[in-house]
């Protein structure tokens, strides 16, 4: 600043009014500023070029400074925002001298020194296209490493800052001039239309961002649609809402058959953590609140909603907002979002979420629906193991990729309970229910995730095995075999309005065939394995394991 004082002393002369006078316009231009991308900016050309123009550099950075600063304290800024004050001050600053330097640089001069000609204008122009270049590069710096945001130089807010200059280039000129001949009311006469003028592009600008996000939710509401399963759905809502809102933390929770909610998506800084085991239930904490009023809240600080809040928060959260997932007037869950910034969530954001959870709410009702559907056409009702259709279609891919030499050999393995139709006749079928659920369980639990379990039919069950030695085929079906008779099967009597628990000990039969050494396509690995089963095992006595012979 004093080197510039030194150099270019400020043409201030006996003109202690006029500087408060643009102090003033320059202050209410700059509280007007449209936010890009974060970052607010101002149309500040038409008045920092007169006062440049008029003043010389050193008013022109004092001016800007003071607005910036009256910018900034209406800001309201939290002791971990107030880096912005001197990043800010530092950018602007930066931006006028290097801009009045060039400008100087090539004989640019003040007040009555400028000529009206060419060679005028063409200076005023370096100095206007300096000063839009250098305060291009500082906002990209600030995006790029000081908030972390991957972001083009060549951007549409590029091509707005250019459009904008333009307008304001002609503007600051004339001010200049008018000021030049009539004085201070060049001011009122060029400032007021003008601040006019900013007001409406900024309506213009917040309408435009408006429909940017109604497009944006229109295509994520189709995109939505064409999830099919749960946990696509939520996770695909939750990638786009970092990508639209820049959220910090965002919490799902689900309205469970007790009316309580309940989390089922727990993501923070965009990484899935374990759920809590929390219950809330209404008017309990800031999500019980939304769900008992079915509308939305939002706390613009840490200190307005600490009071409401119950339960987990996570650290560092100011910005809090709460939206209703609503489908046919009834809330189904309640969506949490978080920011580390104050008042991050705007009267726009809240439109645009709103039709986003409403859409994501019928997608996420549809998701379950088909889930549901769908377990309910590949698995057994009572044992709620695949069933003998999903079977089927997984041994045909199977054998196809075992004729694509994708696999090396496939097992099959039969099971079908021993002297079960005289169980149900002296137990009834109730119970014989019980020990086919009790039976599927201990199967399922015995092979795990090395092999797929089915319900074959009746008391008919099969297990399919791949990439397995046939030695080792058989010494899993023993020792199934085994741990179904070594321990008893529980069921539940009632004889004469009591319940009695009874022990039954069952034992299995089991029939092995393998391909491609037995057969080489499904339908006679299953005739292998069903014959192995009744020839090899039933007839021999049952209770033991029998494999293919030809």
């Amino acid at each position: 600043m004093w080197f510039s004082y030194t150099l270019y002393p400020p043409q201030i002369y006996d003109k202690g009014w006029e500087l408060v006078a643009f102090l003033l316009f320059m202050t209410i231009v700059a509280s007007m500023p449209m936010i890009i991308n974060g970052i607010p900016v101002f149309f500040l050309q038409w008045a920092t070029l007169s006062v440049f123009l008029i003043f010389g550099l050193v008013m022109e950075i004092i001016l800007v400074q003071i607005a910036l600063l009256a910018v900034l304290y209406q800001a309201k800024l939290d002791r971990k925002s107030l880096f912005r004050l001197p990043m800010n001050s530092i950018m602007f600053f930066l931006v006028s001298f290097i801009s009045g330097i060039i400008y100087y640089s090539f004989g640019g001069g003040h007040g009555f020194d400028i000529a009206l000609n060419f060679k005028s204008f063409a200076l005023i122009s370096v100095y206007l296209i300096s000063y839009l270049l250098l305060n291009t590069l500082g906002i990209f710096f600030i995006v790029r490493f000081i908030y972390k945001r991957k972001q083009r130089f060549i951007t549409k807010d590029l091509v707005w800052e250019i459009f904008t200059t333009i307008i304001t280039y002609p503007v600051g000129i004339a001010l200049y001039l008018m000021y030049e001949y009539i004085g201070l009311a060049a001011l009122i006469l060029i400032g007021v239309p003008f601040i006019t003028l900013s007001l409406i592009l900024k309506l213009y600008h917040s309408s435009q961002t408006a429909n940017d996000y109604l497009r944006k939710t229109a295509e994520i509401g189709h995109q939505l649609s064409q999830n099919l399963y749960v946990n696509e759905t939520i996770d695909f809502f939750i990638e786009k809402l970092y990508e639209l809102f820049k959220v910090d933390f965002v919490f799902i929770h689900q309205v469970n058959t007790n009316e309580d909610l309940e989390m089922i998506s727990r993501v923070e800084q965009q990484e899935r953590l374990p759920l809590l085991p929390e219950i809330m239930k209404e008017n309990e904490g800031i999500c019980g609140k939304v769900l008992a009023s079915k509308k939305a809240e939002v706390y613009h600080s840490k200190q307005e909603w600490q009071i409401v809040n119950k339960g987990y928060m996570p650290e560092g959260v100011q910005s809090v907002l709460c939206m209703p997932l609503n489908k046919n007037n009834k809330v189904i869950g309640v969506l949490l979002l978080g920011s580390r910034q104050k008042k991050a969530f705007a009267n726009i954001k809240l439109m645009v979420l709103d039709l986003l959870c409403s859409q994501f709410a019928i997608a996420l009702e549809n998701a379950k629906y088909f889930e549901k559907t769908k377990e309910n056409s590949e698995r057994c009702a009572l044992t709620k193991l695949y069933n003998y259709r999903y079977f089927e279609k997984i041994l045909s891919e199977q054998f196809t990729k075992l004729n694509e030499k994708n696999l090396d050999n496939l097992a099959l393995i039969m099971l079908d309970i021993d002297h079960f139709k005289a169980i149900n006749d002296q137990y009834g079928h109730q119970a014989g229910n019980e020990i086919l659920i009790g039976f599927a369980k201990r199967i399922q639990n015995l092979i795990g995730d090395h092999g797929l379990v089915a319900r074959y039919g009746g008391e008919e069950f099969v297990i399919l095995l791949s990439n397995i030695e046939n030695k080792e085929a058989f010494d899993l079906a023993e020792f199934i075999r085994k741990r179904i008779a070594s321990r008893p099967f529980v069921i539940k009597q009632n004889i004469d309005d009591r319940q009695q628990i009874k022990n039954v000990n069952i034992t299995a039969s089991l029939g092995l065939a393998y391909a491609p050494v037995d057969a080489d396509e499904p339908l006679a690995l299953i005739r292998h394995a069903d014959r192995a089963l009744y020839v090899g095992a039933k007839r021999a006595g049952r209770n033991r394991v029998a494999g293919y012979v030809k």
